[in-house]
């Protein structure tokens, strides 16, 4: 309080009204007192002159000089009043200050004092002067004594005006002491009212500096039933209203900056300058930065991305939202579909990025493509085939019963391939599908290897090819669906005895891990003895219609989707599969499901 302006301007108001005030009450009072000082002194030397008259009225009357000056000097000193006694014709008869007739006989004429000649002319007057005849200061008093129609003498009374001052000067002394104690009750007053006055004020500044600064949770306990209590009440349904409005906005900013993070999409805003307001974190992985960091930098400068940037300034220069797909080099090449939405407003206050990643996506639109470039191809050359063999008997070759016998054969092999191939890709779909309908329980690897090499023991020994299983582990069971790994380990052999030239060697082994990475999974291997597959062709093997020898593939019957079938199959058993080899020397498959 003590630092408030307006406490010191209020009180310093005060204490002026309350100077004036004083000054003028002890004006007032000592004057109302000198003048009643001065009243009483009449009185006392109106009551001297009386008693003169009195005294003096036989002394007069018979011309006694001698007896009159001695009974005026004697009155004068019990009095302590200068006494006079003048004729009407202003000569001085006696005077208390004198100690002789000769004395009295030199003083000066007394006719045209103030107080004498009004007087002879009223009967009495008062006068206030300086004495010639004694040199200081007095309060003179004189009354007219008549001789029936005649005035006989003028009696005067007198006193010393340094008497008066010094009771004068006691009673101002007392009135100004009395008028300093109440001009500092009065300043004490004040500054106790002052400060009940000003405390509010300072109360409601300090909250409205408060608010200014953000904190709206301020409350102000004012009991004042005045202007200042209306004010600081209404202050506070301000702020409780504000407070819960910033609320409420601060609420909808979390939900939506949580929505905002939350996307897979990546969004970012900029304002009219091309100035980023706010990116997610989507945004932040699609361009490499982080978002907490941008705010206020230039679009370009975040996204280093020059097709983003013109996106933008399409936008606030049509007002028209943009679409397009912008490429993002880098360590992999990356495909982003980008819409850039103007805010509503004239000018453009600023457009909305919403991005999200297409490379996924153009990558299976490829596949898709290849895909069904690959099937048509696959399908259209038994067809061409049969085909062609159909138009060849239908032309003649059907009367010749060897030829037609032939091409029948070869027409049945081509269905045989045809249909072969249409069962691989059921089989492939289904296994992709989410409605895929597996069967997972324990599955004993050791007889799904034995019936896997006994329905394939014809074809291996007319190429005279060993079969041989080789279990590292016993008791060995995985997690899968049975007929899903006779499928994988059927693809698995048909391949490697294709593969493997006569006299080879085809051994299926299994075991299982109980330590490092590969903990709690059983391992199954097919190894061959076959052609084997370059190294540069290896990582694509595993591809829909995918072969290292195409030629020889097709000769083989292969539709080229085995491999594609065990992949997605062991990935669908929550395991994986890959592959070894060496030109000339062979190949490896192996295949890891997790033990049950």
């Amino acid at each position: 309080m003590l630092s408030s302006r307006l406490f010191w301007k209020l009180l310093a108001a005060c204490a002026g009204l309350n100077l004036v005030a004083t000054l003028v009450f002890g004006t007032i009072v000592s004057s109302w007192q000198q003048a009643q000082l001065v009243e009483q002194v009449d009185g006392r030397l109106r009551a001297a002159a009386v008693m003169l008259r009195a005294e003096l009225g036989e002394h007069l009357s018979a011309g006694r000089s001698e007896a009159l000056q001695a009974e005026i000097r004697r009155l004068g000193q019990e009095t302590g009043l200068r006494l006079t006694v003048v004729a009407p014709d202003g000569a001085v008869l006696a005077d208390s200050t004198k100690a002789t007739l000769a004395e009295v006989a030199a003083m000066d004429n007394h006719g045209e004092r103030p107080e004498i000649a009004r007087a002879l002319t009223r009967g009495e007057g008062a006068w206030q002067r300086p004495s010639p005849t004694v040199g200081d200061t007095y309060r003179y008093f004189a009354q007219r004594i008549d001789a029936g129609d005649e005035p006989l003498a003028v009696i005067r009374s007198a006193v010393p005006l340094a008497s008066i001052e010094r009771m004068t000067a006691s009673m101002r002394r007392l009135v100004w002491t009395l008028a300093a104690a109440v001009f500092l009750a009065a300043l004490a007053i004040s500054y106790w009212i002052v400060g009940r006055i000003v405390e509010p004020v300072r109360e409601i500044s300090q909250a409205v500096d408060a608010m200014a600064k953000g904190d709206y949770r301020q409350r102000l306990y004012v009991t004042n039933r005045d202007e200042l209590g209306e004010l600081a009440a209404k202050l506070n349904r301000v702020c409780q209203d504000l407070d819960t409005r910033l609320a409420q906005l601060s609420q909808s900013h979390e939900r939506q900056a949580t929505v905002l993070g939350g996307m897979i999409e990546g969004v970012i805003a900029v304002d009219r300058r091309e100035r980023v307001v706010f990116a997610n974190a989507a945004a932040g992985r699609l361009f490499d930065f982080r978002p907490g960091m941008v705010e206020g930098r230039r679009l370009l400068e975040v996204v280093r991305n020059h097709t983003l940037d013109e996106a933008v300034g399409a936008a606030l220069a049509t007002g028209e939202p943009q679409r397009l797909e912008a490429t993002k080099e880098g360590a992999g090449k990356m495909s982003v579909a980008i819409q850039a939405t103007p805010l509503s407003g004239e000018p453009c206050p600023g457009v909305v990025l919403v991005m999200h990643e297409t490379t996924e996506l153009r990558r299976l639109e490829s596949l898709r493509r290849d895909f069904v470039a690959n099937v048509s191809h696959e399908l259209k050359t038994p067809l061409s085939s049969i085909k062609a063999y159909a138009e060849t008997l239908r032309n003649g070759a059907l009367s010749d019963p060897q030829a037609s016998v032939q091409f029948i054969e070869r027409i049945q092999e081509q269905a045989e391939r045809l249909h072969n191939l249409i069962l691989d890709l059921l089989s492939l779909a289904r296994i992709e599908s989410e409605q895929a309908a597996f069967e997972i329980v324990p599955v004993s690897v050791q007889e799904v290897v034995d019936a896997c090499l006994e329905s394939h023991r014809p074809a291996a020994q007319a190429k005279r090819i060993t079969l041989v299983a080789e279990p590292q582990s016993t008791g060995c069971f995985v997690q899968a669906d049975r007929e899903g790994l006779r499928e994988i380990l059927d693809n698995l052999v048909d391949n490697a005895i294709k593969y493997t030239p006569a006299d080879g060697r085809v051994v299926v082994r299994w075991r299982t891990t109980e330590s490092g990475e590969d903990q709690g999974v059983a391992v199954i291997e097919v190894q061959d003895t076959g052609i084997g597959i370059a190294e540069a062709e290896l990582p694509r093997v595993f591809e829909r219609f995918y072969r290292v020898d195409k030629a020889r593939s097709r000769e083989l019957g292969g539709t080229g989707l085995g491999l594609a079938i065990v992949k997605h199959l062991a990935q669908s058993f929550g395991g994986s599969v890959s592959a070894r080899s060496e030109t000339g020397r062979g190949s490896t498959f192996t295949v890891t499901l997790p033990l049950a």
